[in-house]
């Protein structure tokens, strides 16, 4: 019982931090912000259920029953969550719920502790001699008039508070249009970079869970001429960076050296959005592509999508990863590009991730990890690149 005890406020205490995080963090303007909040509270309330009346195994294929069942929630709580921060630290997708894809881990793991609750609360109410069948289907029962009432609670409130949003279209928006009726094109069709664009790079890399890099850098793109500065901080580079191109010519702003002209070998591949583009989003590459669904960032509708991303490709889509973890072997790492295509059809924001083997970064590593987060917004504004002075 008390195994089974601590598995329950295992449960509990990671949908508090999934309320605490939906508390706290969604502000999207919606008219029901703060009740979207307050019922993402009702898991918690189901969870608790399992701590006072924890469900009771007799013999160790019961028990390892039980305990999978309480484990199975466990790990799809963890990467929803994970997923979570991300989304509402980039303040993008106003919707909690863009798509079944989105929905259905929270709603498997919902499902699986209020089963495992319901059985603790079915011995409590129907005692110990009361037929185990019996049990079982009045604690199955239970668990899922829980996860109706909880889940349809906080579904029925995300959706309004969504739909209100959609209403309420924002005048206009740096990341593309907001007209609600202008449908994003799918993850699978025409993809492009702005003719122009502001465009922003933040990079952090770890190794065993320690960070050891970042990089933060911004500027503006015009065709194929672009000019961004920026800070590294990583044992690889220490201080500003930036790279400027302007026609043919090409520099480099290397810490503590000022502007250098590089030549064109140099020079490819270090103008972000498009970059990003050629390398990681070609139509072959996402021919096999995840649909995550529609969102509102800043109020411009766009379609979440998701790619397998390697260590190879982040290297050849992202080459400022070089600032941060220089020639290291990355052909073993794996991980996910999400992007978001606007309704102009072109690319406003891309998030990735790529972890593998830490060799070669520390001589103690086992494992490294890279993340990013690139935007481009204010797409087709003029813009006008100068050479550094």
């Amino acid at each position: 019982m008390f195994e089974l005890r601590v598995m329950g406020a295992t449960l509990t205490g990671l949908w508090a931090v999934a309320f605490g995080l939906i508390l706290v963090g969604y502000r999207p303007g919606g008219p029901i912000d703060l009740l979207v909040g307050l019922v993402a509270g009702g898991p918690i309330l189901v969870a608790g259920a399992a701590v006072a009346w924890p469900p009771v195994a007799r013999g160790p294929r019961a028990f390892a029953l039980m305990a999978w069942l309480a484990i199975a929630p466990v790990l799809l709580l963890v990467p929803s969550i994970a997923g979570l921060v991300t989304q509402l630290e980039g303040r993008g997708p106003q919707t909690l719920l863009p798509s079944a894809e989105t929905a259905y881990p929270w709603a498997l793991a919902l499902l699986a502790t209020g089963v495992f609750a319901g059985l603790g609360v079915a011995r409590r109410r129907l005692g110990d001699r009361a037929p185990r069948g019996r049990r079982l289907v009045a604690g199955m029962a239970m668990g899922v008039a829980a996860t109706l009432i909880a889940g349809s609670a906080f579904a029925v409130a995300a959706v309004y508070n969504e739909l209100s949003l959609g209403n309420r279209p924002a005048i206009s928006s740096r990341f593309g249009p907001t007209d609600p009726t202008l449908q994003p094109p799918r993850c699978d069709g025409a993809l492009s970079a702005g003719p122009t664009a502001a465009v922003a790079l933040q990079m952090d890399s770890s190794v065993d869970g320690r960070r050891t890099g970042q990089l933060d850098v911004a500027g503006l793109r015009s065709g194929a001429d672009t000019r961004w500065v920026g800070y590294v901080t990583s044992s690889v580079a220490f201080g500003q960076t930036g790279f400027a191109r302007v026609g043919a010519s090409a520099w480099s702003l290397l810490p503590n050296y000022g502007w250098v002209a590089v030549g064109p070998t140099a020079a490819k591949g270090w103008d972000m959005d498009r970059q990003l583009l050629r390398a990681a989003l070609t139509p072959p590459q996402r021919a096999v592509v995840e649909d995550a669904g529609l969102a509102y960032i800043e109020g411009a509708r766009a379609r979440q999508c998701r790619v397998a991303l390697d260590g190879s490709t982040l290297r050849a889509a992202v080459p400022e990863v070089a600032l941060l973890i220089g020639s290291a072997d990355l052909s073993r790492w794996r991980g996910e590009l999400d992007f978001w295509v606007f309704a102009d059809g072109e690319l406003g924001q891309a998030d990735g991730y790529a972890n593998g083997p830490g060799l070669g970064l520390a001589s103690d590593a086992l494992t490294a990890e890279v993340r990013f987060r690139l935007t481009a917004v204010d797409r087709g504004v003029p813009a006008i690149i100068h050479a550094p002075g």
